[in-house]
């Protein structure tokens, strides 16, 4: 697929005009992935109100795996067979153009973004999700049209190991944590089994690629962002999070700004603190 032509991130009007290319079913698929850590049902904000045709993407369920070791993290990549089933239950193809969207600026659907883009397919964000549409919103639940996608395997050149993201961390590469300050200091664990960091990483909360309206800052804002923190086009860098979810917004944040997209630690510091042999770093 050529992502030059959908580029990772667009507002309503383009998303108006990408339908109108790709009308049909399968032409373009809007993806309803709202999730929340603090517990409140991402199913029921959907059914209470979402963009009109769209379909509701269950994150724990069909963009995790379950069941996996905790070194794995707590949302771990699904097998490519188990992402292609769910993406085909979902009415996504190997030719779907999909606009995920939710209602945190992208903190949820930035992970299907990423996963679609790492395999070549289309897919991107629509900038302010929820709370910038200004069109009408339908009720209820939205039943897909299953197809087909085809099972690839996760490329290895998009993913990082624990062992990949310690040695860049304090080597010459570029770790990025997007979770809040006072998670990465330690100074709150929330669900983490410990406190604090990768050692060597540098704190990029995924917020910080929002303005104040929730959307995407500009391109010269992004790039002077990820430049305070030693980003360039010919350092490696990664990013994580809490559990592999609100790191993909650096990624999307980074390749919308011009950047090489970073390789993604999917376990993250859920997976990294659960392995006793790893150190964690505090402060900063």
């Amino acid at each position: 697929m050529m992502h030059d032509v959908i580029p990772v991130v667009v507002d309503a009007s383009s998303l108006h005009d990408l339908q109108l290319a790709n009308p049909g079913p399968g032409g373009v698929v809007l993806a309803d992935v709202r999730w929340y850590l603090d517990g409140r049902d991402g199913r029921a904000a959907y059914e209470a109100g979402h963009l009109p045709g769209a379909v509701w993407v269950d994150l724990h369920h069909q963009l995790a795996a379950l069941d996996a070791p905790a070194t794995e993290g707590r949302h771990p990549f699904p097998s490519p067979e188990h992402f292609a089933s769910a993406m085909g239950e979902l009415g996504i193809g190997d030719h779907t153009i999909v606009v995920a969207y939710d209602d945190t600026g992208g903190l949820t659907a930035g992970r299907l973004v990423v996963m679609l883009r790492m395999l070549g397919r289309e897919a991107t964000l629509l900038d302010g999700g929820l709370n910038a549409w200004t069109g009408e919103v339908h009720q209820g639940w939205v039943a897909p049209e299953p197809t087909s996608f085809t099972a690839a395997p996760w490329p290895g050149d998009r993913l990082a190991s624990a062992d990949d993201t310690a040695a860049l961390a304090v080597g010459d590469g570029v770790v990025m944590d997007a979770r809040a300050r006072d998670r990465f200091t330690g100074e709150v664990t929330q669900i983490d089994p410990l406190p604090g960091h990768v050692p060597g990483a540098v704190n990029a909360p995924w917020a910080a690629v929002l303005g104040p309206d929730g959307r995407v800052r500009s391109i010269d804002e992004l790039r002077a962002h990820y430049e305070s923190l030693g980003v360039r086009d010919d350092v490696a860098t990664v990013a994580y999070c809490g559990s592999g979810v609100s790191a993909c917004m650096n990624i999307v944040a980074m390749e919308h700004a011009g950047f090489t997209p970073p390789r993604l630690y999917v376990a993250s510091w859920s997976g990294w603190s659960a392995d006793p042999q790893r150190p964690g770093e505090l402060g900063g």
